[in-house]
Parts: C-alpha cells; structure tokens; sequence
C-alpha cells in the first residue's frame, strides 16, 4: 500500500500569471503619473470549464482602504484593467480573482435552455447565486444592489427562461461590481510610485549664472537670472536648470578651455565645489545670497517655472569635508587623496568621494542632507551629475529617503554609459535620464532608438529626456550643420521626446565651434569663463523655440511618448513620424541633410492616426503658422535646409 508522507495545502483554484506592471519580478516599482490611467494586465484561469472574473485594487501604501474596479477578459484569458493614481508617492496594486459561479450558471443555464435539456435546481441555483451577488453589492452601498435583488427574486418564482438569462446579462457591469470573498481568492500585489506630471512632460532650458549678465563688463549672478526669467517664460520651458552655484575652489583651479593651470583671473570650474566660503549647501559669494536664491525659486514658480539644481557630489581640495572628514575621500599609497580621473582625462581640481569609506553612514546622511537643505528651500527638481559613478544602493536608499518626505521631487539622471547602468539608475528611482540621442544622426539610428525607448519593459519605468546638446557636448551634427542642423535637431528633441532640454543661450544662438578636431567640447567653454550673450541677435533661433513650445504644452499628443510611430519615407534622409493621445494626433517631419534640399513620398499609416485610409485632412504647421491638406495614404514633401527644413503639423480635423 502506498502511504501518503506529505499533503499540500489546499490553494485557490484561479492562476494569475504574467501580471503587469512588473519590474524585475517586483524587485522595483513601476512609474506611473498622477492623472494618467495605468493598464494592469494578467492571464486569469482555472481547470475545468468554470469562468473566472477579476478585479483590480489599487491604494497609496499606508492607506487602508482599497479602490477596486473589474478587469475585462480581453479573450484567451488575458484580462486588463487600468487604475489612475491621484496623489504622488508609494502605491500598491492588487489582482483579485476568484471562480465565477454565477456567470459560469449563465452561460451552463442558457446552454441547457438552447438543448432544452433540464437541472431540476436550476432556479434555486439562480436565485441563490444572485441573492449572494445582491448582498454582496449591499455591503459596497452599490446603487444597482436593488436591481439585481429584483433578479433574484425573479429567478426564485420564475421559470428559467432567455429572457431571465438576457435580463442577468444585463446586469454585468453591475455584477462585475460586486465583492470578491476573502475565501478561495487569489491575489498578485504589484507596486509603484507616482510622480506629479513634470515627471512625464517637461521643456528645460539650462545656463550658467554668472554668464547671465546684460553687462558684458561684469559677471552676471542670481539676481541676473531673476531678470532672465521673462526671457525663458517666452521661450516655453518649464524648467530653468543651473548647474552648481556652490563656493569653487581655488586649488588647482582649471583656467580657460580645460587647461590645468589657471590664472588669477579664472573663475574655475562650477564642478570643482568647495571652498572656505562652504561646501554644498552654500552659494558662491560672487552670484550671491541666499535671499536671492529664495527670490529666483519665487519668481520661477510665480511664472509656471521650477528651478532645478545640479547635484553634484564630488569636492574641491578646498571642501570644508576634506578638512573635517578627510576619510570621506580615496587617498593614495602616500596617504595623499587622488584627484578624479577617467583616463586619460584628469580632473586636478575636484576629489571624488569614497562611498564605501568606514564612515559610510556618515557620509551618506550628510549628503541627504544637503539635499533636503535644498528642497526646504523649495527646489523640487535636481539634475545629478555621473551618478553610475556611485553605488546603486546609495541612490535606492537617498532616493527613497527624500521621496518618503517629499515625494513631488524629481531627479534627472546625467549618466551616459552602458545601457543597462542608465536602467539601473531608472529602476532605483530616478525619475528622467539622459539618453544617446546626441549621437543619433541617421534616420535608422533615431527610428530604432526611439522604438527601444518607447517599448518593454523599459517603458515602464525609464523616462527618456532628449537634449541636443549640453556644456559637455557639441554634437558632431552641430558643428559641422549650422542653422539647418540647429533647427532639425531641436525639432527631433522636441517633437519626438515629452521631455527634453537644450543649454543655453548658446543653442539658440547656435555655437558650433569645437575646442579642436574631434573634440566634443565647446571652444572656450563656458565651463571655464565667464561668457556675455546677445540675446537680441537677429539670426536667433529663440522665435522658433517659442513656437516648438507652445505646440508642445497645446497638443496632449507631444506630452507623453506613448503612441509614436514612424511613417515611412522613400528618402531615407527624410524623417517621419506622428504622435497621437487623447484624440489629438501631431505630425513631424524632418529633413536630415543640412546641406541639400530633400523631397519624397511620405507614407502615413492611417491606423496610427485614427483615420480611414484616403482621408483628407487639414494640418497646422506650428513652425510657420501655415495650413496644409494632407491625405491618410502618400503624402509629397520638400524640405528646403535654407528655410525651415521641418514640420510640425497638428492634425485639426477632414477637410
């Protein structure tokens, strides 16, 4: 005889598999934003031939009640269903499921009916599985409790007829109201964070204080950057970013163009921070007080603008930390402390930090602090420089320690490295990262790109922020394309990312002077000297940005990336794509030869636009203000790089 030794215990009878969102098997939360349905997906079975229903619970993590709505069988037992967060921060969701005896009834009932064949208790079936559903709506204050009751009672003293049964089918979206029990549930919890829509839709524009001066004969500071801001506001961005307005040390202080040793009259990098003036949570005495920083945050936000502060932790040689805990830092056989390198480059003026150092706690809470010295006064956004050079549990924990306080603050990612290190960083918290698409030139370069970025599973939390180019970087399409250049790869950026940022002025003033051949950098980058700008130059691109602006915060469609797809083009060095959410859908076209006039044949994808193919309909250029007809099928289109070499059509409607 064979002799049990081990029993299972018993389990719900429902499978739910591939629940999404999932990142990581749940290691890490998916993002989503506040206002923005979030689509909840699984496949929902059991054995047998028993139907299955599922609900969607969703809460804020902390909160004890739960917002449940049901998930449609999509067929094939996938079943979707979307939750919409409402405040930022931390939240749970949870799939329900359980075996669905009174649909399963209906379907069995009306088999039975159709082969007229009989269930002697069929009618007490019926009318207790509806009484059951009724009370179960009662307990919910649910407003269709009574209709369904009026069911049961109808199935009590009724024959089983196809009216009954039409009458309960009916009643299925009040039915797939009602409660789940606790008893042969089966549930999946998933989870995320929710952050304010700035997150997913944002327009930067980045500038070096003490280049903010109208006076060419003195450096510009705070104050200067308060006067600049009609300037930006005009321009549409909704996000002044300043790189570091910290003390700069003086010891081995860099001069003009990188050179590794500078005068008396250098400024020095804002990157080598700390000097007897204060380290990072203080201002550099020449741009300024405190009183002006809480001035420029105030008459930011009073324009619809957030100011966002470089966070950059490294040090000087003259940090006030070197000094006090000279074991924050990496030192040398000869108990010296090593400057920063990536060889063969060396950074003479700037420490990096030891974040495995024996004081580790230590050092990692002071540098919380000097980002929640920031955020008390009122900064909710910081761009973090080379953060793949620090360990992933560093930010995991600093990330999730602000967030827990503030959970509005949003953090750039500056870490253009491996793929899987920028996901990383994504996938511990940070809400923006930088991307490749400065070195993205050809049409199936940005095409596959801008697919990887908009598909799994690194939709799910890697929000991509696309900047032409930056104090670090002048792209090689810039130098060498003038204005036509400027001009397409502002549009791409824009058009083609909700998010995305250009350093200025010097863009829309279009500097394209490298430090030398092959050199990435800016001749006399402003990184190292003080620079004056002419921003009433006639041959600036700033009317232009204004108009690319203004489009973006018009059309939902260029406000998130969801929805793009590329067109195709029998000119490969033309470019087409459209975006479409919320019933609006934008055009983009783009001619990638700075040099030459380009023309083709534009194939649209009808689908993609939410139109008939062979529909005609009217288009507004938001770059000229022009009206066009365009037609869902082929399309001819002639991009001369001596005018405007783009388009940015918003579809208004048939003509």
């Amino acid at each position: 005889m064979t002799v049990i030794r081990y029993m299972p215990p018993p389990s719900p009878a429902v499978v739910v598999e591939r629940p999404e969102p999932l990142v990581d098997g749940g290691r890490f939360p998916s993002k989503a934003i506040i206002g923005d349905p979030l689509a909840v997906r699984a496949d929902v079975f059991t054995h047998g031939h028993d139907l299955v229903r599922a609900l969607v619970r969703f809460r804020r993590v902390g909160a004890r009640r739960w917002l449940e709505a049901p998930m449609q069988n999509l067929g094939n037992d996938a079943f979707a269903g979307t939750v919409t967060p409402t405040a930022d921060g931390p939240f749970e969701i949870e799939i329900a499921a359980h075996v669905d005896d009174l649909a399963t009834w209906a379907r069995d009932a009306r088999r039975r009916l159709n082969a007229a064949t009989v269930d002697p208790f069929e009618r007490e079936t019926a009318h207790r599985l509806l009484a059951e559903a009724a009370e179960g709506l009662v307990s919910t204050g649910d407003e269709d409790a009574e209709m369904v009751q009026a069911l049961a009672e109808r199935a009590a003293t009724e024959a089983i007829s196809g009216e009954l049964l039409d009458a309960v089918d009916a009643a299925g979206t009040a039915l797939a109201r009602r409660p789940l029990p606790d008893e042969g549930t089966t549930t999946f919890r998933l989870k995320g964070f929710a952050s304010p829509p700035i997150a997913a839709f944002s327009s930067w524009y980045e500038l070096f204080p003490r280049s903010a001066s109208p006076d060419p004969r003195r450096p510009g500071t705070l104050h200067d950057v308060v006067q600049r801001l009609d300037y930006i506001a005009r321009l549409g961005f909704d996000v002044l970013y300043l790189p570091p307005i910290h003390p700069i040390g003086v010891t081995a202080r860099k001069g003009r163009d990188n050179s590794p040793v500078g005068g008396p009259e250098d400024v020095g990098s804002p990157w080598a921070i700390g000097s007897p003036a204060g380290g990072h949570s203080a201002i550099a005495p020449e741009l300024g007080t405190f009183e002006d920083f809480e001035l420029l945050v105030a008459e930011a936000k009073r324009r619809g603008i957030e100011v966002a502060l470089d966070l950059a932790f490294q040090c000087s040689p003259d940090h006030p930390w070197v000094t006090e805990h000279p074991d924050w830092f990496r030192h040398r056989p000869d108990g010296t402390i090593a400057c920063a390198e990536n060889p063969p480059k060396r950074y003479e003026d700037i420490y990096p930090i030891d974040f495995h150092t024996r004081d580790r706690d230590g050092l990692w809470q002071a540098l919380a602090d000097v980002v929640a010295f920031w955020v008390a006064l009122g900064v909710r956004v910081f761009r973090v420089d080379n953060p793949h050079t620090k360990p992933f549990a560093f930010w995991e924990w600093l990330l999730a320690e602000i967030k827990r306080e503030t959970p509005g603050v949003i953090f750039l990612s500056e870490a253009f490295t491996r793929p899987k290190v920028m996901h990383r960083l994504a996938k511990a918290g940070f809400d923006q990262s930088y991307t490749y698409f400065t070195w993205r030139d050809e049409r199936w370069e940005i095409e596959e790109y801008f697919r990887e970025l908009t598909s799994e599973p690194g939709v799910k939390y890697f929000r991509p922020n696309v900047w032409p180019n930056t104090p670090d970087i002048l792209a090689r399409s810039l130098q060498h394309g003038g204005r036509p250049s400027f001009i397409a790869r502002l549009v791409l950026a824009a058009g083609l990312s909700s998010n995305y940022g250009i350093y200025g002025p010097v863009y829309e003033l279009q500097w394209d002077e490298p430090a030398g051949p092959g050199s990435e950098e800016y001749k006399d980058s402003e990184k190292y000297q003080v620079h004056h700008h002419d921003l009433g130059d006639p041959s600036s691109l700033a009317e232009l940005v204004a108009r690319i602006n203004a489009a973006r915060h018009a059309h939902p469609a260029l406000q998130r990336n969801e929805g793009l797809t590329f067109h195709h083009c029998d000119n490969d060095r033309i470019i087409c794509w459209s975006k479409r959410r919320l019933g609006d859908t934008v055009l983009g076209v783009v001619n990638l030869d700075w040099r030459w006039t380009q023309s083709g044949f534009v194939s649209l994808d009808p689908g993609a636009l939410g139109l008939s193919d062979g529909d005609r309909f009217i288009v507004h250029d938001a770059l000229n203000d022009e009206r066009y007809v365009w037609e869902a099928g082929t399309n001819f289109v002639k991009l001369d790089p001596s005018g405007i070499p783009a388009h940015l059509l918003a579809v208004e409607g048939l003509a």
